[in-house]
Formats: C-alpha cells, sequence, structure tokens
C-alpha cells in the first residue's frame, strides 16, 4: 500500500481529496495523516515518511515550499493542489512536477494519482525537481529547467540552452555543450517555461537564446554561435530586430 498525506487549510477541500481517495484508490492508497500548516506538516512528514504528497500551495503559516525545503525526506511523490496562482504554477511546471487546480476535477484527480503510482514503481523521486521549482518560486537568478525524456530526466541551466527547435509535438534544445535533448512538448508549452526576457521567437518552430545570437541578416535569416543558421519568419522580422536591438 502507499501512505500518503494530505496538507491543504481548506477543510472542504481537504474533505473532497480524501474522498476522491477513499472512493477511487481504496485498495492503494491508505491515508496516514493530515495537516493545514507548515509547522505541523514538516512534523508529521519527517515522522511518518509517506511515499505521496498532496500539498496545497498557500498554507495558514507560509507555503508549500517553505513546507518542502524544512523537510529531511524526500522519498515521495507529490501533487500540488492550488488555486489560479500564475507564479507558483510556473514554478511547478518548470520543475516538471503534477498539480491540480481547485476546485478539484475527478478526472484529472485520478490522472494525477496514477501518473504517481506508475512513479513510485520506478523508484523515481522528485527531490531534484522540488529543488528547481523552488529556484524559480523563491527568484533564484541562475534559472534551471527539468527537461524529461523517454529515458532520462535533465535539469538545465536556461542559459546553457542555444536555441529550441520544435516538430509538431516534439521539441528538441540545442545546448552550448553540443547535447541535444528531445522532450515530448510542443513548442507553446515550452514557451511557457522559458523566460521571455532571454528567448526571442523568430519563427513558428524556434526560440532562440538572445545571448546566442551574433548577427540578424535583413534576408530572414539569424546566426548564433558556431554557424548555426536559424531562419525568421517574414511577420516577424520587425519584432526580432529590435529585439535584438533593445528597442
Amino acid at each position: 500500500m502507499i501512505n500518503a498525506v494530505i496538507i491543504e487549510d481548506e477543510i472542504s477541500i481537504r474533505n473532497d481529496l480524501k474522498d476522491k481517495l477513499n472512493s477511487f484508490f481504496n485498495t492503494k492508497i491508505v491515508l496516514i495523516g493530515e495537516a493545514d500548516n507548515v509547522k505541523d506538516a514538516t512534523k508529521l512528514i519527517n515522522q511518518l515518511k509517506p511515499n505521496l504528497l498532496l500539498l496545497d500551495i498557500e498554507l495558514k503559516d507560509g507555503t508549500s515550499f517553505d513546507l518542502l525545503s524544512n523537510l529531511n525526506h524526500s522519498n515521495f511523490q507529490i501533487i500540488f493542489i492550488t488555486g489560479f496562482n500564475e507564479h507558483a504554477i510556473k514554478a511547478i511546471k518548470i520543475g516538471a512536477l503534477d498539480y491540480i487546480l481547485k476546485p478539484v476535477d475527478e478526472d484529472e484527480f485520478n490522472e494525477a494519482i496514477k501518473k504517481s503510482i506508475d512513479n513510485l514503481s520506478k523508484d523515481t523521486t522528485v527531490g531534484q525537481f522540488i529543488k528547481v521549482s523552488n529556484d524559480y518560486f523563491v527568484g533564484n537568478k541562475k534559472k534551471r529547467i527539468v527537461l524529461k525524456t523517454l529515458e532520462t530526466n535533465y535539469i538545465v541551466y536556461e542559459d546553457d540552452i542555444i536555441y529550441c527547435n520544435s516538430d509538431g509535438n516534439y521539441t528538441t534544445f540545442y545546448m552550448n555543450n553540443n547535447k541535444k535533448i528531445l522532450i515530448s512538448k510542443p513548442l507553446k508549452k515550452v514557451e511557457e517555461l522559458i523566460s521571455k526576457n532571454i528567448f526571442i521567437k523568430c519563427h513558428q518552430s524556434y526560440l532562440v537564446n538572445i545571448n546566442y545570437i551574433e548577427e540578424y541578416k535583413s534576408s530572414g535569416y539569424l546566426f548564433l554561435c558556431n554557424n548555426i543558421k536559424i531562419p525568421i519568419a517574414g511577420r516577424r522580422k520587425e519584432y526580432v530586430f529590435r529585439r535584438i536591438n533593445n528597442q
């Protein structure tokens, strides 16, 4: 059985989560504790060492990231439960972690729990992913992103990405160490992860790190380091030129 805890300061949401666990996962998951604040949750998790956390972002005495930074136990899966908090949601996405918006949708809940169960069976833990999310949440300048492939989870610095190239529902990240990382996300989803002040969308299939641009050609191309040639869409020429020249 998987041991779970619920950390949520709204009683109605907490009861709803308990009902859903009991209705759909009573043969696989047992609820071993619950709390509504950072202080009590920290003691609870460090003592009981659960496999699964259902964790609200905003708690009575702080945030879930305050809680996670105080834990001496990280061998678990985590699902954030949150209202619409744009900054927190982006932090979660950057760390490639799961979240569900309030009010909790039954199908989304079931999908997230099943994914967590599957990850536990693969002995996949989230300690490093949490650090990446927390770094963004607290505003650390050196931003990292988790890139998940079928075989490996990569944690990369945004500054080390030269450009991204999409092909349908897949995007390849070209790194400054000559590594290529292919993930199953379209460029639209990648745009949600990267910093808009660093990357330029010069074409429907390309995102370019402005720090690697060496030359702008009015004929419709950017030249990056290592003589990399990237096309500029006609309707984006003026935008790209202005971005490069800080206009």
